[in-house]
């Protein structure tokens, strides 16, 4: 190693010393590691910090004398309080002086341990050199004497007269013998000194013999040295680390995040009656008890713990800047809520809707003529579509009632009513078709109170405007009333965090794939961002506005379309910007971890008894089962929750299978496995899957319409009802006299008091009005002629199927049994 290098040779002396080290393995290989010792710093406390508090302690406390104590009292506390405080200052200088003095003991002591360990190193260097001085001039003596044996006698006599008293000089070897002996000799166990300019470890520790000492061990020699040169062992200084634990942890794991030894740990285990190897797990209950035991700090960690990156942030007043209303139109169906934001937008988006109705939740932005920028949502009015409702009043800020006119309030306006109410949001009452003959617009101000909506015009808070999506009338006046409505609210946002939002509808798109239309809450969305939104998420591709166009990024109260999921989120989910890709995916898979165990949880934790009391209750229940895909999340939701609804006790629906997209052959092979119907509501079967169906036969059913959806199922289920047995009364005969006929049995004779007796009819036998038998006729005879029927006030004979014991004055009552088909409500 040479000296312009800049390394120094390793040592073993005190201070601050680091070195270049080259361990050897086996097989060649070597190793480069830095060897540093530190001296240990020792803390001393500053000389004026003792008597730097103790100079304003009279003046405040003289300032604050208690009551009742004289001045002498007062007086000999203060000099008691005085002499405390100097004897306080004398202790601590005292301590400084102590603690100098051990400091400078210290260091006196290590300067002399490295004096002597200098001295001893050279004297070992001088040593080793005189040895090797020794052993050179032996080897030279040697060959000397070699080569003298070597040589002639008359000339080695005639040297040894030539020099009978000075000693022989060292003979100089011939050319060729000088360059072998410097070759060095190519066998295994040579023993060349082109090394001897190196220091290895073992070397520098003193070991002998091939095996190397480890860092470790190095360390602790050199620990244990300086302990010794400070006189007595002195007790390292305890680590104290806060050891982050989990649910459940491996005992080698905690060993490693306390920093003690494997052994340490399981032996306290062993200790505590727990037989456990490094590689087992432990609680965390137990392990919270080891952790104190050896002296660290517990901080509980959990699997949730991944989302806290997402948590929520509270904004600054200063970076909070105004952002546009969001406006969600809510009534009763074909009470021309869409109708009236297509005025409004100047657009027409009733013609692109099946069957005029509204089964998708809208998201709009709208430019008033003053600037103002609105958000609108329309929301679905069918009853199915509950909870579309419910959740774009629950990502609002203002609600606007539609009520129509000449309809008044219908189911579906209270049930938005109940939902603005619970969101808490405010409520304006668009009164529409005001323009039609019938239009009573009194009528629905009064229907309303029923409610607890009291609008202005009846001395309440709630706003309404009468307005007329055909003729445009009161338009501007309800633009009006948002704007006034959100400036009261004064809605602000702050745009400068990452995005917040809310998913109001999903689907998959053939060509786009998993798309989800989220109304941006808080923060920018920006094309790039990672998010992470329910069980899914991915990175924003593209952003596309309600026109239809691409943008950039997407501010507070903005409805855009997110391209770039990994999978088709739940609408209502929550979308949240994370700072990596694995973030989001870790956030992901906890939650789709979470969700499976909780499906699992709630399977798990049915018992036998329950199993069976469910089986006996489903024994005699008949089930309709279907798959449903649907275009968007919401509509599939909708049309699940409308299945649900529609049974009794004796039939139901059951959706095997509910999702979006086309109808694929994967859920041609689960309807063929369970023999039931395929539902598409807005989309359709792919070539391979039309094959398989029509192979296979599974009957797919395509939908543009829940109406229709719905009420086809629900006369599919009323097919699996029983029929309903209803008996028609038909007739009355009395009995009035009994004949024994051979062959026959007895026969009564009887007369037709009401309706007609008919042969295929059933009778019952009346006794005292108590019905004694109830059976068919085996015969039906007019005179001696057999007939199908007789008529009311005419005699006939008739004779029971099995059955003799009749009397006179009997009463035969004859009827007959209709299958009625039922139906469900």
């Amino acid at each position: 190693m040479s000296d312009s290098d800049g390394k120094k040779t390793l040592g073993l002396r005190g201070g601050s010393r680091p070195g270049n080290v080259k361990q050897s393995f086996s097989h060649g290989r070597t190793k480069n590691v830095v060897v540093e010792t530190k001296r240990k710093r020792v803390v001393v406390p500053k000389p004026g910090a003792a008597k730097g508090g103790s100079g304003a302690a009279p003046s405040t406390s003289g300032s604050r004398r208690p009551a009742g104590i004289s001045d002498a009292e007062m007086e000999r506390r203060l000099k008691a309080l005085q002499a405390a405080k100097a004897r306080e200052a004398e202790e601590a200088a005292q301590r400084e002086a102590e603690e100098k003095a051990r400091a400078e003991e210290r260091e006196r002591r290590r300067a002399e341990a490295e004096a002597k360990e200098r001295e001893q190193r050279e004297a070992e260097e001088r040593a080793r050199a005189k040895a090797e001085e020794e052993e050179r001039q032996r080897i030279a003596a040697e060959e000397a004497a070699k080569r003298a044996a070597a040589a002639p006698a008359p000339e080695a006599a005639k040297a040894e007269r030539a020099a009978p008293n000075k000693p022989a000089p060292a003979a100089t070897p011939r050319k060729s013998e000088r360059e072998r002996e410097q070759r060095p000799s190519r066998g295994k166990g040579r023993d060349d000194n082109r090394r001897s300019g190196k220091l290895t470890l073992g070397q520098a520790t003193g070991g002998e013999g091939n095996r190397q000492r480890s860092m470790a061990a190095m360390k602790r020699k050199q620990e244990r040295a300086r302990q010794k040169a400070m006189g007595g062992s002195v007790e390292r200084e305890k680590v104290v680390r806060d050891v982050q634990l989990p649910e459940t942890i491996v005992v080698s794991e905690l060993a490693n995040r306390m920093a003690e030894r494997v052994a340490d740990v399981v032996k306290s285990l062993m200790q505590m009656g727990m037989m456990v190897t490094q590689n087992q797990s432990i609680d965390a209950d137990t392990a919270e008890l080891i952790i104190e035991e050896f002296g660290h700090k517990v901080t509980r960690v959990s699997d949730a713990d991944v989302e806290d990156v997402i948590k929520e942030v509270e904004d600054k007043e200063d970076d909070l800047k105004p952002r546009p209303p969001v406006i969600t139109i809510m009534g009763h169906v074909d009470h021309g809520k869409t109708s009236l934001l297509d005025a409004i937008r100047d657009a027409r988006v009733v013609a692109g809707e099946a069957g005029g109705i509204t089964q998708h939740i809208g998201a709009y932005q709208v430019t008033t003529e003053s600037g103002t920028v609105l958000s609108f949502l329309d929301t679905p009015g069918h009853a199915a579509f509950t909870s579309m409702r419910s959740r774009g009043a629950q990502v609002t800020d203002i609600v606007v009632l539609v009520v129509a006119a000449d309809d008044a309030v219908m189911p579906q306006t209270v049930e938005a009513i109940n939902h603005a109410k619970a969101a808490q949001v405010p409520m304006i009452v668009a009164i529409n078709k005001i323009d039609k003959p019938a239009a009573d617009p009194t009528r629905v101000r009064t229907d309303l109170l029923q409610h607890e909506v009291i609008v202005e015009q009846m001395s309440g808070e709630v706003q309404d405007v009468e307005v007329s999506a055909v003729t445009g009338q009161g338009l501007d006046e309800l633009l009006e009333a948002i704007a006034l409505q959100a400036e009261i609210l004064e809605l602000k946002a702050n745009p400068d965090r990452a995005a917040q939002g809310a998913v109001i509808e999903a689907q998959l798109d053939v060509g786009r794939g998993p798309v989800a239309t989220v109304l941006v809450q808080n923060g920018t969305l920006r094309q790039g961002d990672i998010f992470v939104v329910g069980e899914q998420y991915g990175k924003v591709r593209a952003l596309i506005n309600d026109k239809g166009e691409r943008v950039q990024e997407a501010g507070p109260s903005v409805p855009v379309e997110v391209l770039g999921l990994n999978g088709t989120p739940e609408a209502g989910d929550v979308l949240n910007v994370t700072e990596t890709e694995a973030q989001a995916r870790e956030i992901a898979a906890y939650r789709e971890q979470a969700a499976k165990d909780k499906r699992a949880a709630a399977g798990a934790a049915t018992t036998l008894e329950q199993l069976m009391a469910k089986a006996k209750e489903d024994e005699n229940v008949s089930e309709l089962p279907i798959l449903v895909k649907a275009d968007v999340q919401g509509s599939a939701e909708a049309i699940v929750q409308a299945m649900e609804k529609i049974g009794n006790d004796e039939v139901r629906v059951r959706v095997l299978h509910s999702g979006v997209g086309a109808i694929t052959e994967t859920d041609v092979g689960l309807a063929e496995a369970s023999g039931a119907p395929i539902m598409g509501f807005n989309v359709r079967a792919n070539a391979s899957a039309r094959n398989t169906a029509n192979q296979k036969g599974v009957e797919i059913r395509y939908y543009s319409v829940i109406y229709d959806l719905v009420d086809d199922v629900k006369a599919a289920a009323s097919g699996l009802l029983s029929a309903e047995i209803r008996e028609n009364f038909i007739g009355y005969a009395q009995i009035k006299e009994v004949f024994k006929v051979t062959g026959v049995g007895k026969v009564a004779g009887c007369l037709v008091t009401e309706g007609v007796a008919r042969r295929s009819a059933g009778v019952r036998l009346l006794r005292d009005n108590v019905v004694i038998h109830e059976g068919t006729l085996k015969t039906l005879k007019r005179f001696k002629d057999e007939v199908s029927e007789v008529q009311s006030g005419q005699e006939c004979g008739m004779a029971f199927e099995n059955y003799d014991d009749i009397r006179p004055n009997d009463v035969i009552e004859i009827f007959e049994r209709e299958e009625v088909t039922r139906t469900l409500d």
